[in-house]
């Protein structure tokens, strides 16, 4: 129990690390929808780009979205081991 209790928090981290990005992509999304006719489309969404990657890829120093990625998947393999999905219904996908 306590691998999935160490799970859910590490899970929680990552997901908050992440969207307290997400504030620097309402920002560069605000430019481009802001933008006029004679503003520089292009640059614009070029820099929303690069920012909505640096969240999903993260840096040198923050995982970004892969991390939370990761930290779900150890979440989910610890919550199967420990049995606790087994109250849950399962779905099966076509």
């Amino acid at each position: 129990m306590a691998d999935l209790d160490r799970a859910k928090k590490r899970l929680d981290d990552e997901y908050g690390q992440t969207r307290r990005r997400f504030d620097e992509i309402h920002e560069r999304f605000d430019r481009v929808s802001a933008a006029g006719p004679e503003d520089d489309l292009r640059g614009l969404l070029k820099d929303l780009e690069k920012k909505v990657r640096k969240v999903r890829t993260g840096g040198l120093f923050r995982p970004g979205a892969n991390g939370h990625a990761r930290a779900l998947k150890k979440y989910l393999k610890a919550k199967a081991e420990s049995g606790a999905a087994a109250s849950e219904p399962k779905v099966t996908k076509y």
